[in-house]
């Protein structure tokens, strides 16, 4: 996911938290940007890890970069947009917070310019394609170039309209060639709304911002809130102090910890489980995947000689205490190829060797 922006929204604060609090550091994959791998808070996986008392703990992750400058620059830069265009979903930093410098915030007006540039940005894409095409098909009739022009042409008339192209609908076919454009407003939107201190307990903010805009409406866009100077100050603490540093708040867990599981979901991704006493795993996968595809992401040997997959809810486990109990109580289910699997399951692959 890349972190955008405007100047001053507190993005590279929230990248070095998220970083500081959950990751494996930063580094710097390119010249123009900080990346740092973040782990997935999972309770599921650690109630496993407390059943089995595993050598190794095996979270899923995000990568998420932090990008820089202003987004509005880099999109009306042109060719510096490919770090962004190499992106899976954005997450936009929103100031929320009052700033003397800045003047008072305006999150609704911030997210309509960021918007609007991203919408140019790949309007400039398309008229630049569409110009070619023509052209081409003027020399010679190809129906594939015919249908790659009527699916831009009419992702011309959404852009001029500043309609994302997040949301447009598409068939399967169609989302595939428009796939590999990149563009930047078709890419899942998470948008972060960083508060001041007074608001830091406000559980509600995210939620009710999303519904006096709009956005809880729009497709493939996610609303969560942080108060970034908050959670910097928890990002140094002890486990023990963070929990009397949040109750002193009025809250249960970290906001980021939220805005992380918001990123995975937005993505359309899930976990299952692989347990035991070497290693309790969280494996990432999209929705919908069938149990032989799930297999291939332990790997492809179990993919290739699938036989069955052994199922059991998280729920289900925890309440029997093993395994061989969960069997024993009828939890435990044989699955087939076709078999999809669920958020939260634990699923174990029998295979020919």
């Amino acid at each position: 996911m890349g972190i955008i922006g405007l100047a001053q929204a507190g993005k590279t604060t929230l990248f070095r938290i998220l970083t500081h609090a959950h990751g494996s550091g930063l580094t710097s994959g390119r010249p123009e940007a900080h990346v740092g791998v973040v782990h997935v808070p999972d309770a599921r996986l650690d109630g496993l890890r407390e059943m089995y008392q595993p050598k190794k703990t095996v979270y899923a992750s995000i990568e998420y970069v932090d990008t820089a400058g202003s987004v509005i620059d880099l999109a009306r830069a042109g060719a510096q947009t490919a770090s962004l265009r190499e992106m899976d979903a954005l997450a936009h930093v929103v100031r929320a917070f009052e700033d003397v410098g800045a003047g008072p915030p305006d999150p609704q007006r911030d997210i309509e310019n960021v918007e609007l540039e991203l919408i140019l940005s790949d309007l400039a894409v398309v008229e630049k394609r569409l110009e070619r095409l023509e052209k081409d098909l003027k020399k010679q009739k190809n129906p594939a170039l015919q249908k790659e022009l009527n699916l831009l042409q009419a992702s011309k008339a959404a852009l001029e309209k500043q309609v994302p192209l997040r949301e447009v609908a598409r068939d399967a076919e169609e989302e595939r060639l428009i796939r590999g454009f990149t563009f930047l407003s078709s890419k899942p939107m998470l948008y972060v709304l960083n508060l001041g201190e007074k608001d830091a307990a406000s559980a509600d903010a995210a939620e009710d911002f999303a519904r006096e805009t709009g956005l809880k409406q729009r497709p493939q866009t996610a609303v969560t809130a942080v108060c970034g100077n908050v959670e910097a100050e928890l990002a140094e603490l002890e486990d023990s102090e963070a929990a009397e540093f949040l109750a002193s708040y009025g809250l249960k867990e970290s906001a980021v910890a939220r805005l992380i599981r918001s990123s995975y979901h937005l993505l359309g991704l899930i976990s299952f489980f692989t347990v035991g006493e070497d290693e309790c795993r969280a494996w990432t996968i999209r929705a919908g995947i069938a149990a032989v595809e799930a297999a291939g992401e332990i790997h492809s040997d179990l993919q290739q000689g699938f036989i069955r997959a052994e199922v059991v809810k998280y729920e289900d486990l925890i309440a029997a205490g093993s395994l061989a109990e969960a069997r024993s109580r009828g939890h435990l289910k044989l699955e087939g190829k076709e078999y999809v699997v669920h958020d939260g399951e634990i699923v174990h692959i029998r295979h020919s060797s």
